[in-house]
């Protein structure tokens, strides 16, 4: 039995397994460097269409500069990244990429310690695994004062918007907006919503 999938490198077939083994098929680095490669990636195109002033650096950025930056086998602390908002240079954003493969109320403490001695008061949690209940609890506490969202790493291993049966997610005008609820006999209510911020 074959694997569904195969790589040319070089004049030899390599299998999807064999791909995902090969240094040389992720830009050299290991499976966690990769990993975290995929994800910080995903994180610069997110920040970019949310308006956040990226650096050219981080959003094209290769396996090799990637290794270069953050080394062989990078910390997560090392990962964490502070940008602005391109027409609002106060709204400041950052993303946290926490140790813990639960995410514990402590950490969450620091963060919000950070948080607020750069006065910045929206942040992204890149989590491990998951967070505990305790700490979805305590980010539901302070969401008057701090927005924080929370992403697991595997939900963005992969940036769903790059892929060709995506549309571009747009705003309609009154006029589209009427013309659609009529055309396919929907309510107001049935539409998707993007979110201001």
């Amino acid at each position: 039995m074959t694997d569904a999938m195969e790589v040319e490198e070089g004049d030899k077939p390599v299998s999807a397994a064999e791909a995902i083994a090969a240094p040389s098929l992720r830009g050299g680095l290991t499976p966690e460097s990769a990993r975290l490669f995929r994800v910080f990636r995903t994180i610069a195109n997110m920040l970019e269409k949310r308006g956040y002033m990226v650096p050219k650096d981080m959003r094209e950025m290769t396996p090799a500069s990637f290794k270069e930056r953050f080394g062989e086998s990078p910390g997560r602390e090392s990962l964490t990244v502070l940008v602005e908002k391109a027409d609002d240079e106060g709204n400041q954003l950052f993303v946290f990429f926490p140790e813990d493969d639960k995410l514990g109320v402590k950490p969450i403490k620091v963060y919000i310690d950070r948080m607020t001695a750069e006065s910045v008061s929206n942040a992204i949690l890149v989590l491990k695994v998951d967070i505990t209940p305790f700490a979805k609890q305590a980010l539901q506490e302070i969401s008057d004062s701090f927005r924080i969202e929370h992403f697991k790493e595997s939900e963005l291993l992969v940036d769903i918007t790059q892929h060709q049966l995506v549309p571009e997610h747009q705003v309609l005008t009154p006029n589209e907006k009427t013309e659609l609820l009529k055309r396919y006999r929907l309510k107001e209510t049935q539409l998707p919503r993007i979110q201001m911020n």
